[in-house]
């Protein structure tokens, strides 16, 4: 990994991240808050940005390449969307890293350092940097429920239809023994 130093609140800075998605909305001081606490790290195709069970305080936003998110081994799904946010429920819950998430192919993020709040001057900032942060979160996370709901339902679908189909077989094979004897 190659990793900046933290990034000056600067206006050319500011423009950058207000061509993220889900920043495009926020006011300039609260940007500005959130680059102070952030920094752009870049990774190689394979290599580990987040992994499963560690306690780290960062939060990414993804600006150029494609993620892997897997939980155990097993990929669970993959992320190449400018400004997605990944890292997230770690900060919500202050759980362990509950899935790994590798770069596919060069990758570039936004690392926001949720425990250097320090660097903010006063409690009121701090108060709006916290509100902006949940405030993201809670965007996404709607987000990413609802397509978890549209999965589970086709999920429910085609399980339906298999109970359906294997049932059928069975009554088939039932008829064929009885045909038989």
């Amino acid at each position: 990994m190659i990793e900046s130093k933290y990034l000056k609140d600067n206006m050319q800075n500011i423009q950058r991240l207000l061509d993220i998605p889900a920043l495009k909305h926020f006011e300039i001081k609260n940007l500005a808050k959130l680059l102070r606490l952030s920094k752009i790290r870049e990774y190689n195709d394979g290599e580990a940005i987040i992994q499963e069970g560690d306690r780290d305080p960062w939060l990414y936003f993804l600006l150029k390449g494609k993620i892997t998110v897997k939980k155990e081994e097993h990929e669970i799904i993959k992320i190449d969307k400018k400004g997605e946010i990944f890292g997230e429920m770690r900060i919500i819950d202050s759980l362990s890293r509950s899935a790994s998430v590798y770069a596919d192919g060069p990758t570039v993020c936004l690392a926001v350092d949720t425990s250097a709040q320090e660097k903010l001057s006063s409690d009121e900032k701090k108060l709006d940097f916290l509100l902006l942060l949940y405030r993201i979160f809670a965007e996404y996370m709607s987000l990413r429920l609802r397509l978890t709901n549209d999965e589970l339902v086709k999920a429910k679908a085609e399980l339906t239809q298999l109970k359906k189909e294997q049932s059928k077989e069975k009554k088939t094979k039932i008829l064929t023994r009885t045909i038989i004897k």
